[in-house]
């Protein structure tokens, strides 16, 4: 009879232990899908191969760490609104020249219309000149950049932002330093170069470096900064870039503060 017993019980923990799982798979079935962002790195011009390559890697591992999905590709053709329309955010990672066809262009037209993120990094600045749209959701174009990498002196002027309230107020970084031709008006600087602190500056007193906005019922950002292999290994640049990233996806209320 006792071991009739122990049978019944083994039988009842087994049976509630097989309801516990499927209860969780289930649950799991059932959760809201992970963020996506979308890693795009075409290049008509000319090729950051080396901060393409750790770029691509870094938010691979931003992803991990931070519970969002990266997909990544150099294919235009994935600018459809079908597919766009998947991704919390797309990350334009140094590309440059003229990257999207005229119907690529009204697809990611749409998906910002739509409420879609987008982040520029580095030379999505040197990208698709003769879009003004485009030109205003970066928010600046590239004119040039002094001889090779300089170590110069980032003023965080935004401290409270989440992209930049971990960085000291004054930033000293090596990194290629651009020059822009035109920049838009109505961003919200974060950061800015001080001239002074290097040779080759053209903006003048007040130079930008990075900034964001909401734009066409978008939300946008941008970072000048992120050349090579060194800024993807530098953490201060990394949580920089994945404040960014987040504000662009619009899901934490922190990314969502005053301008």
């Amino acid at each position: 009879m006792k071991k009739l017993k122990n049978t019944i019980i083994s039988t009842n923990q087994l049976l509630l232990t097989l309801t516990l799982a499927m209860l969780i798979l289930g649950s799991s079935a059932l959760a809201k899908p992970a963020r996506k962002v979308l890693v795009f790195s075409k290049t008509a011009t000319f090729r950051h191969t080396a901060g393409i390559a750790a770029g691509t890697k870094a938010i691979q591992q931003l992803g991990t760490e931070n519970k969002f999905a990266v997909d990544q590709t150099e294919d235009a053709q994935a600018f459809t609104p079908d597919n766009l329309k998947q991704y919390a955010a797309v990350i334009f990672l140094s590309t440059t020249g003229d990257v999207l066809n005229d119907q690529q262009q009204q697809a990611f037209e749409g998906y910002i219309k739509n409420g879609g993120g987008f982040v520029g990094i580095h030379a999505s600045a040197d990208t698709e000149y003769d879009w003004p749209w485009y030109g205003e959701l970066n928010g600046a174009y590239f004119e040039n950049h002094p001889k090779g990498q300089q170590e110069a002196t980032f003023k965080i002027i935004n401290k409270d932002n989440i992209s930049t309230r971990h960085l000291p107020a004054v930033w000293k970084r090596t990194d290629e330093l651009y020059n822009f031709k035109w920049i838009a008006e109505g961003l919200h600087v974060l950061i800015t170069i001080d001239e002074t602190s290097y040779t080759g500056g053209k903006n003048g007193d007040f130079h930008p470096m990075s900034w964001y906005r909401n734009y066409a019922g978008g939300r946008a950002f941008y970072t000048a900064l992120g050349h090579d292999e060194k800024s993807f290994a530098d953490s201060l640049y990394l949580k920089h870039l994945l404040g960014g990233i987040e504000y662009a996806m619009g899901t934490k209320p922190q990314a969502k503060l005053k301008s």
